[in-house]
């Protein structure tokens, strides 16, 4: 391989096109090196940003060949093996406004992630003479989630945020909930948590983009579930989700599989599901629905049950 072609979304704040360049390949470099010699040697009105070149700083995610990589971190050599092309194309991350070419404005997330709060409300233990200690389990419960960089990479992938940019809060600022909510540190845990029931926390889908494509590996969707649980132990139950999840828990308890007829009800209310009455009748006549097929107990019922009965011992310990 000689050359590569990079095809780079432009954007001067009005209009948008693609710009091509073609750049010698050179062996062991990284995505950044292409972007910086595109800078310096091609075109010095081309924007992008990066800062540390160590997937620190976070300031350097793009969109390549419609998949989001940090390009410090990210080898040229991989990329062009994976996609099997010497043609790469370039994009700013998604669910972001643009600035300019592929530079992202961050001025309005960083304003939704106030209202989390995301810092510490110290509790009790600590005192301005001796500070925190924290034992290594306690440590490790935020070691994860603290390796966040914020490089929006999560925020770019996540199909719930593209559908709902007003209400649904970022999966980077969830992990800053769960991050301080769960610091021994910090006596206020609440405070983190009440605000995500405001913006759409059940919402989430569990589709795993933002797990999969995280630079850090940090476990989004498992800190959504705890926040979800940590609502309802709140007493946050009396909303669609906290009801709809307790609806899976109590047919799968009781029968070992759900139960679709009543699932809507106890979801949504009975007025509520009237008005879904046609769609349902859809359903029957495409024969997704069995109106005269009950679920009865499975084989077994009572195994399930015990592993019931084993997490609740597990959890009250």
């Amino acid at each position: 391989m000689e050359k590569i072609t990079c095809h780079i979304r432009r954007f001067d704040g009005e209009k948008v096109w693609f710009q091509e360049y073609e750049l010698p390949y050179e062996k062991g470099k990284t995505l950044l090196w292409a972007l910086t010699k595109i800078k310096e040697e091609l075109d010095p009105t081309f924007n992008f940003t990066s800062a540390c070149g160590h997937a620190i700083c976070g300031s350097c995610g793009v969109r390549v060949n419609n998949h989001p990589f940090l390009v410090c971190k990210t080898s040229l050599d991989e990329i062009l093996e994976t996609f099997h092309t010497s043609l790469l194309k370039f994009e700013p991350l998604g669910n972001f406004k643009v600035i300019r070419d592929l530079v992202i404005d961050w001025k309005p997330k960083i304003e939704k992630m106030h209202t989390i709060k995301p810092w510490l409300f110290p509790n009790e233990q600590g005192d301005k003479t001796s500070g925190f200690n924290q034992s290594e389990e306690e440590y490790k419960r935020i070691s994860l989630s603290t390796d966040c960089v914020l490089c929006g990479i999560c925020a770019s992938e996540c199909e719930q945020l593209t559908v709902n940019q007003d209400g649904y809060l970022e999966p980077f600022i969830l992990n800053r909930a769960f991050r301080f909510a769960v610091d021994s540190r910090d006596g206020e845990a609440e405070k983190h948590i009440e605000p995500l029931l405001e913006n759409d926390l059940w919402k989430c889908v569990h589709c795993m983009h933002c797990v999969s494509h995280c630079p850090k590996t940090i476990p989004l969707t498992e800190e959504v579930a705890f926040l979800r649980q940590a609502t309802m132990k709140m007493g946050e139950r009396n909303n669609k989700g906290a009801r709809h999840a307790y609806a899976f828990h109590d047919d799968v308890k009781q029968n070992g599989r759900l139960n679709e007829m009543t699932l809507p009800i106890k979801t949504e209310g009975l007025v509520r599901t009237l008005s879904r009455i046609p769609f349902a009748l859809r359903l029957v006549r495409k024969g997704k629905i069995n109106l005269l097929q009950l679920p009865k107990k499975i084989e077994g019922i009572e195994d399930v049950r015990k592993i019931y009965q084993y997490v609740q011992e597990m959890n009250e310990e």
